[in-house]
């Protein structure tokens, strides 16, 4: 990965032990978690269930997961659109037939 450097060591699989010295959560335990909790909807506490992970753990995870990704994307993804940028999307929108549009997903905001 490009960005290996960038990671969190919140996702390190020797990152942390539990008391009796056996290993946490792997790294995919935690992004599954965190996943499935964005993208279901699922509350902390109903991963237990399924995960064998905490209510509080499951929702450091899902913090730790969101910091990770702004922290590696926020350059290239997550920041405001300079003038080339706008540009661009102005062109790709007025191609498509929706001159002016910016930032529309649902295309409801054009005359």
């Amino acid at each position: 990965m490009a960005h290996a450097n960038l990671m969190n060591n919140y996702f390190n699989p020797n990152s942390k032990r539990d008391r009796a010295g056996r290993p946490g959560f792997s790294p995919h335990q935690k992004v599954t978690v965190a996943l499935r909790m964005m993208a279901y909807g699922s509350s902390a506490d109903s991963m237990d269930e399924t995960n064998g992970m905490s209510e509080s753990t499951c929702l450091n995870t899902l913090e730790e997961f969101c910091n990770t990704i702004i922290q590696v994307y926020k350059d290239e993804y997550l920041r405001e659109p300079n003038q080339e940028d706008l540009n661009r999307l102005l062109r790709k929108a007025e191609d498509r037939g929706f001159p002016g549009m910016i930032g529309s997903l649902d295309c409801m905001h054009w005359d």
